[in-house]
């Protein structure tokens, strides 16, 4: 090899490095390129968990790679945000949040591990489960209108059931009394479940519960449907009126639950997986489950689940403030 030979590859062989370096630089690995994680801040076998793996299971197909459901149940759901929101801004540790977890959570902690409006990058709204306000079939109330009547004849003599302190069915009962001037006893349980029964046996009067599975103890006159705290009607509840159209506008309560990720995630990654729970949300086999589940598919921009957020903490935080709520 002569020296000119020699010259040109001790140049070519840094060159071609360099050129190595510039182009991952450049054109760094699509995402995702490994399998991600969604933390669920529910036990496994709730609906919220049916909600999660359905909605995974289409956005593994959409982005071609696993996504692995984790359930950190804990501290109303905190316990999985705070991971979130401490995890690398990468896109692929992803939060199921809820209400409970971005609206509430802020006025009701004393020491939450992360800012709801700071620590995270929201990526959709997915799903929203319209409150319904029941009561026991024998409480002497056809409408909404006749209960209100009846709650205010004897105040403070009526128990209203939920799922816990804090919890939206809870919150959902101090709106109710501070809307109409009613009075009640709250009594909180560790589930749905068992307030449900409570309230079939008439050991609470009354409860502001999500729809699902409501629509069998109404059929059977087990419980009274009075109104649905939402904007419209349900499939599952046809002939039970809007509160709207019930009497009470204004009054409108929901559980709901959208996808966020740590604060500083890339925006390209946020809008591709936002485009992929769009199309996930979109499939007939994904809206059924929900539907059987009680919930209603509703995806947004990014934009549009910071904005509902911050609306939802509004709503909230001075009802958590005036009922004097607070958990360590």
């Amino acid at each position: 090899m002569n020296l000119r030979d020699r010259g040109l590859k001790g140049f070519i062989a840094p060159l071609a490095c360099l050129l190595l370096v510039w182009n991952s630089a450049a054109f760094p690995q699509a995402y995702p390129s490994k399998p991600m994680r969604l933390l669920v801040p529910f036990p496994p076998g709730g609906p919220a968990d049916v909600l999660s793996r359905v909605v995974a299971k289409k956005l593994s197909e959409g982005l071609g790679q696993q996504m692995l459901i984790e359930n950190r149940a804990g501290a109303g759901g905190t316990t999985a945000m705070e991971i979130v929101a401490k995890s690398p801004a990468d896109g692929y540790t992803i939060g199921l949040g809820s209400n409970s977890t971005f609206a509430i959570a802020p006025s009701l902690y004393h020491n939450l591990g992360y800012d709801p409006f700071k620590s995270f990058a929201p990526v959709s709204l997915i799903a929203r489960s319209t409150s319904v306000i029941v009561i026991n079939a024998a409480v002497p109330a056809n409408t909404l209108k006749e209960f209100i009547a009846l709650a205010k004849k004897r105040s403070g003599q009526l128990n209203y059931g939920s799922n816990g302190n804090g919890t939206i069915p809870h919150l959902a009962g101090l709106l109710f009394q501070q809307m109409t001037g009613t009075k009640f006893v709250h009594v909180p349980y560790k589930g749905v479940a068992p307030m449900t029964n409570d309230l079939i046996a008439g050991q609470v009067q009354v409860g502001f519960i999500v729809s699902a599975g409501l629509d069998q103890h109404v059929r059977a006159g087990k419980l009274k449907a009075l109104a649905v705290a939402g904007s419209k009607r349900l499939p599952q509840l046809p002939d039970v009126p809007t509160t709207a159209e019930a009497g009470l506008a204004g009054f409108e309560t929901y559980t709901w639950f959208g996808m966020a990720v740590a604060q500083g995630t890339p925006s390209n990654i946020i809008q591709r997986l936002n485009a992929e729970l769009h199309r996930a949300l979109a499939a007939k086999d994904v809206q059924n489950v929900l539907v059987n589940q009680g919930f209603e598919a509703e995806a947004t921009t990014p934009e549009q689940f910071a904005q509902y957020i911050s609306a939802e903490a509004e709503k909230w935080s001075p009802i958590v403030k005036a009922s004097g709520m607070k958990v360590d």
